[in-house]
């Protein structure tokens, strides 16, 4: 029986994914419109999912289906728009005092040395803390002018973070007028000086089109080097990239391993579809009890496809014992996060009076409301 690659975040920027049909009760059903838009990490455009398997009986005996083999085209979406995390710009160890005092959240302590080390002792890195303090408010007003400015002022000092914290601006159009193509040579520069963040986002824009020529090759090359450095993001869209030989040659024994190495950095896209290589014994040992467990952690972190795919594993008993009232639960969490079902919608509606008051009960718990059910 297999579990079919999950409709992830990534994979919606990087790419549409085409139907494909299965002869197993984990397939996932055709989409329906999301009760209200799903809550995702910032953008999460989301791709038709796959095909609907036919209904189970009432009491399925789960048994092996034959191998899925979706079928996936590449197809980037019109604007990638990359933005870093509040604290993405400043990350280097090595300027002791000031970014010990930035960790601890003592930020006008961090301000005050890096404005004196910025002034008197030009230090680039002082430049770079001084424009992420203004730019997130942190211990000073936000600003994001000046925010941009001191960034400038690091990135002309050759200061590789200061460059990518410059280039996510002149891209949102923050701190000034949106300039895409001066945002293209700051990451160029910061990709090249060894930024992982800056690598990857150059691969978006690569892949996106628009900004610059469309080159999957070139964007593959990016992805590559930033994975190596340990970007998580990056080794979850490189893994699609071997699963499909998209830019580089088929390979999946390596897509699963950059699977598993940013399943292992917390990258919950990557985590799915890492459990479902284990479950299917795609590119790797079959190992259906971790790859459960992985579904588990996912679904805990509100992935609506590992809730889903959580669910028709514990209603079915395949691989873990059979749970309908913890399954169902983890059904109308999903349908909530639009995910819907109706092979699981089925199963509650067989479900006693009791046992479905005890499902919806334990929905609303995890979400803080009801949720959407069947009529019975």
């Amino acid at each position: 029986m297999k579990l079919l690659r999950p409709i992830s975040l990534l994979a919606g920027l990087l790419m549409t994914m085409t139907g494909a049909t299965a002869q197993v009760s984990l397939t996932p059903p055709a989409a329906q419109p999301p009760a209200s838009p799903p809550a995702a990490k910032k953008e999460a455009p989301k791709p038709k999912a796959p095909t609907a398997a036919k209904k189970p009986a009432a009491t399925p005996t789960p048994t092996p289906a034959a191998p899925l083999k979706p079928a996936i085209t590449t197809k980037p979406v019109a604007t990638p728009v990359p933005s870093p995390s509040p604290t993405a710009a400043f990350e280097d160890p090595n300027v002791d005092t000031v970014y010990g005092a930035y960790q601890r959240g003592l930020y006008k302590t961090a301000f005050d040395l890096a404005i004196t080390r910025a002034q008197y002792n030009g230090d680039p890195k002082a430049m770079t803390m001084l424009g992420e303090l203004y730019a997130n408010g942190l211990g000073i007003k936000r600003d994001y002018a000046k925010a941009a400015d001191w960034y400038q002022r690091a990135a002309d000092a050759g200061d590789r973070e200061g460059m990518f914290a410059l280039a996510m601006m002149r891209l949102s159009g923050r701190g000034g007028a949106a300039n895409r193509e001066q945002a293209v040579k700051l990451l160029a520069s910061a990709a090249k000086l060894g930024n992982p963040k800056a690598a990857y986002n150059l691969a978006l824009l690569y892949l996106d089109g628009n900004t610059l020529p469309q080159d999957v090759k070139r964007a593959a090359e990016l992805l590559r080097v930033a994975a190596d450095a340990g970007n998580p993001e990056a080794q979850y869209a490189l893994a699609t990239f071997y699963k499909e030989g998209n830019g580089v040659p088929k390979d999946l024994e390596r897509a699963v391993r950059l699977l598993q190495a940013a399943a292992l950095a917390d990258n919950v896209d990557a985590e799915v579809e890492y459990a479902i290589a284990l479950f299917n014994g795609t590119g790797t040992p079959k190992n259906q009890p971790a790859a459960i467990a992985l579904l588990r952690k996912a679904a805990r972190q509100n992935s609506p496809i590992a809730q889903n795919r959580l669910a028709r594993v514990l209603v079915s008993g395949l691989g873990a014992p059979v749970d309908k009232i913890e399954g169902l639960k983890w059904h109308l969490v999903a349908k909530t996060a639009g995910k819907g079902d109706p092979e699981l919608d089925e199963r509650l509606s067989e479900l006693s009076p009791e046992d479905r008051v005890k499902v919806e009960a334990a929905a609303k718990k995890w979400t803080g409301t009801a949720g959407p059910t069947t009529n019975k």
